[in-house]
């Protein structure tokens, strides 16, 4: 075996050189068409984007530019309007002594005349008691209700800011037990008794032009809060809130 095998390993390394031999050698390629540089010729790598740009090529995009700026706001309509506001009331006159200031809620429903007047109905609801000359054990707390209309002026300096002053006139009494009042000399606080007064107030309307921020304070002469013994009384009333308004 062992002869065999060394005639079989001496064939197969004669045969290598003769299959190398007969393998063709490989085509050299063809440099006819490739373009040459002059020996003097200069190559420049640019190193900014092209035609100008001054960004990275990856920050192309076919997407549309942004505005140069926000487009203007859509203008405010004239409408319904619907304001509600909550802050304090007080008494100025002889009533200060009797009753402290207490919790205070307005809501108005005008109507748009123009740009600048409007027409309203209003109701009120406040809250306070007797504590200033009572002692805790004897005092009475009761709501103060009323209703009433008027007209309101309103100036725009900008597109966002305005203010405004009203005029009105109503309602207004104490909701208490019959006698409650009477016994402190406001007899005719606990009736329906009229009232007359102004508001003055500023608005910041929103990016919805429906919406707006309301600050705002008020005086009234109302007129049933008057004490009805005793030294003469001008029976002021005064108020301050802060709320939203909505145009439909």
């Amino acid at each position: 075996m062992r002869p065999l095998a060394s005639c079989l390993t001496l064939a197969a390394v004669l045969a290598s050189p003769l299959a190398r031999a007969a393998t063709p050698p490989a085509a050299a390629p063809d440099t006819s068409n490739v373009p040459t540089l002059a020996p003097d010729a200069q190559v420049n790598i640019s190193t900014t984007p092209y035609e100008g740009k001054t960004g990275p090529l990856e920050t192309d995009t076919t997407l549309p530019t942004a505005p140069p700026e926000a487009p203007p706001p859509r203008p405010r309509r004239k409408g319904l309007v619907l304001e509600s506001t909550a802050g304090a009331m007080g008494f100025a006159g002889q009533l200060r002594h009797v009753a402290p200031p207490g919790f205070w809620m307005h809501t108005q429903v005008g109507w748009e005349i123009s740009d600048w007047l409007m027409g309203f109905g209003e109701a009120e609801l406040g809250f306070t008691d007797t504590s200033v000359s009572q002692d805790p054990s004897h005092s009475k707390a009761f709501p103060i209700w009323g209703f009433g209309g008027g007209l309101r002026v309103t100036i725009h300096p900008t597109a966002r800011f305005a203010f405004f002053v009203q005029g009105e006139g109503g309602a207004l009494t104490a909701f208490v037990p019959h006698g409650t009042l009477t016994i402190l000399g406001y007899r005719n606080a606990e009736s329906l008794q009229g009232q007359v007064g102004g508001r003055v107030g500023v608005e910041w309307y929103m990016v919805d032009r429906h919406l707006a921020l309301v600050a705002q304070g008020g005086l009234r002469d109302a007129l049933g809060f008057a004490k009805v013994v005793g030294s003469s009384d001008l029976p002021l009333m005064w108020d301050a809130a802060v709320g939203l308004r909505y145009t439909f």
